[in-house]
């Protein structure tokens, strides 16, 4: 217990500092080839020391992605945008989400594609938590609060436009990313229409 209080007392950096550090690292040499023991030395620190904040590197990547969650909650409180349409509401905060890993675009897509990897069975199995939940919470940003079962239809057509706004993304490279802007408006314009017609009210809610 002594020596385990005593390796807390001694660290030297905090968690951001090694999701920054491990981001540059990966920059250089692709997710796949990330050592945590690299991001360690260039920190100064020791992997006992790394492993106090993260378990490993899919924990790194959980916290990335945790950047965008909060940047997409934090732009549910943008004045004014409670009072914009539905379709508006989603379309900010989502795309608020995606600016947020913009600055690592390459390296956000091979963390996702490295959770898809058929010998981790683990990491697809968090990665589909990771999407619901997600999913989840853009629902709230945007205030959706359809009651079954449209809800139900809601959140799975918000994860297939999820889905494909991000794979679209990863693969971008207009200028501040005009093509992604144009297919979340563009999709979110159809998935609009078609709530209209599924429910003959309000499109989405």
């Amino acid at each position: 217990m002594a020596k385990r209080s005593s390796a807390r007392r001694r660290r030297s950096v905090d968690a951001e500092a090694i999701l920054d550090a491990t981001l540059v690292e990966a920059e250089a040499s692709g997710w796949a080839g990330l050592r945590l023991h690299r991001v360690a030395a260039t920190l100064g620190i020791s992997l006992a020391e790394l492993y106090l904040h993260y378990r490993d590197a899919d924990a790194i990547a959980e916290a990335w992605l945790s950047v965008a969650d909060q940047a997409m909650l934090a732009a549910a409180s943008t004045s004014g945008l409670a009072r914009r349409p539905p379709r508006d509401r989603l379309e900010r905060t989502l795309l608020a989400w995606l600016d947020a890993l913009a600055d690592h675009r390459a390296v956000t897509a091979q963390m996702l594609l490295g959770k898809l990897y058929p010998g981790h069975p683990h990491h697809l199995a968090a990665l589909v938590f990771r999407l619901s939940r997600t999913v989840q919470w853009w629902r709230e940003a945007a205030g959706l609060d359809a009651p079954p079962p449209r809800r139900q239809i809601e959140e799975m057509a918000l994860t297939s436009l999820f889905v494909a706004a991000v794979t679209c993304w990863a693969a971008d490279r207009s200028p501040e990313q005009t093509a992604t802007r144009a297919f979340v408006a563009r999709a979110l314009g159809a998935a609009d229409g078609l709530a209209a017609r599924l429910f003959a009210k309000a499109p989405l809610n």
